[in-house]
């Protein structure tokens, strides 16, 4: 569906302008993305050399600017182009939100005293977080070259496992209040967890407007 659309917008100015700012977008969130975990997991401080802060106001001012440019674009070509404007707006609400989700991993670094450690459950959360920064990856390359073979193979590799381990470490800390973590760092992990399945899926909604209609944007690739 976008690799059409992205041809529409090479043709328009306001919607190329708005089809580069959301690579410029997608290239925050990853460097966000990277430092915020650094800082989190590797570090036993909340230094890093970005401003995470800034860096998510940015992303919302770009989506913003996004949205006008969407609208201002309708205003002009009318009906016609509805689609392409919806689903522009959708990829970049899940643009934005995987900058906001970075940022609560930050704000974790911030709260958390020490570089958290995830005791019995490290191995499945080093699991979750190669598996996320892959996802990551390999969505913004094929969404810059609009690559349906790409999207598609990332579709169907995608890793349901991913949330499962997620919903798994939420709901052992839950279930079982005496593990070996204290609270704090219990706390952590649950919403670190949460925050990695959220990136997680919005990565996978990207992917999927490269090779779904609009309305199965989010879904599953349909099989031809």
């Amino acid at each position: 569906m976008f690799k059409e659309i992205t041809r529409l917008f090479s043709s328009d100015d306001l919607l190329s302008q708005a089809l580069d700012t959301c690579h410029e977008m997608l290239d925050i969130d990853l460097e966000m993305f990277k430092e915020s975990k650094n800082s989190l997991r590797e570090l036993d401080t909340a230094e890093i050399p970005i401003d995470i802060y800034a860096m998510d106001q940015k992303i919302n001012s770009f989506e913003r600017d996004v949205r006008r440019n969407v609208m201002t674009h309708l205003a002009v070509s009318g009906a016609n182009d509805i689609s392409s404007g919806l689903v522009m707006v959708s990829v970049v609400i899940d643009i934005e939100r995987i900058g906001d989700y970075t940022k609560n991993i930050y704000d974790l670094a911030v709260n958390h005293p020490k570089r958290l450690e995830a005791k019995s459950f490290e191995s499945n959360l080093k699991d979750i977080e190669v598996n996320t920064l892959e996802l990551l990856t390999s969505t913004i390359e094929a969404f810059k070259n609009q690559d349906s073979s790409l999207a598609s193979k990332l579709m169907k590799d995608y890793k349901t496992e991913i949330s499962s381990k997620c919903d798994e470490i939420t709901n052992t800390i839950i279930s079982s209040p005496d593990n070996e973590l204290d609270t704090a760092s219990a706390t952590a992990v649950a919403l670190y967890s949460r925050y990695l399945k959220r990136v997680s899926a919005h990565s996978r909604n990207l992917i999927s407007s490269i090779v779904n209609p609009f309305d199965r944007i989010g879904y599953p690739q349909k099989k031809s």
